[in-house]
């Protein structure tokens, strides 16, 4: 008796492949604390959320790797709205557990972050698995997942897709959800 493989079975198997990953931290959940290094404006300093979130709510938006074409627009539409986070009192972050080297240079490059929001080095993609965003085909690298964390320190907001063109949308839209 031979196997067939039906075009419907073909089709849902094409569909659970191609459907970005879930996030585990659901919304509610307690984010895990964390300190990194980073940069902002090519200046090194150490990132740490628990005071990041004294001055508000944070984003902490994951991405695979510094000067790679998706994550060079993600970064560089985080910082064309970040006005509208600071409107907030968010705190904007990237991390990344790839090419961690070039983000002094990627922190201040004016077609990426500008100089307008930290990146922070993820090495060893520590934070990313605490966060469960790891690249599935490259787990020595962060997932593009962006949280939104209000300031007690819960996870407000959750979007995970390699597709770096809603990420900016979709933390604004939860961060302005925030507000009193």
């Amino acid at each position: 008796m031979s196997r067939r493989t039906t075009p419907a079975a073909l089709a849902l198997g094409i569909l659970v492949l191609a459907a970005p990953a879930l996030a585990a931290l659901k919304v509610g959940a307690k984010a895990p604390g964390f300190s990194a290094p980073a940069y902002l404006a090519g200046e090194p300093f150490t990132f740490k959320l628990a005071d990041a979130l004294e001055k508000g709510p944070v984003v902490v938006y994951f991405f695979p790797a510094a000067h790679t074409p998706g994550c060079n627009l993600e970064a560089h539409l985080f910082s064309e709205a970040i006005e509208e986070f600071k409107e907030h009192d968010a705190t904007v972050i990237g991390l990344t557990a790839g090419n961690t080297d070039d983000l002094a240079a990627f922190s201040k490059e004016t077609e990426h972050c500008g100089g307008k929001f930290p990146v922070g080095a993820d090495t060893g993609a520590k934070i990313a698995r605490q966060y469960d965003a790891i690249l599935d085909k490259k787990p020595e690298w962060s997932d593009r997942t962006s949280y939104v964390i209000d300031r007690s320190g819960k996870i407000a907001h959750v979007h995970s897709d390699l597709n770096p063109n809603r990420h900016v949308a979709e933390t604004l839209a939860a961060v302005k959800a925030l507000a009193p």
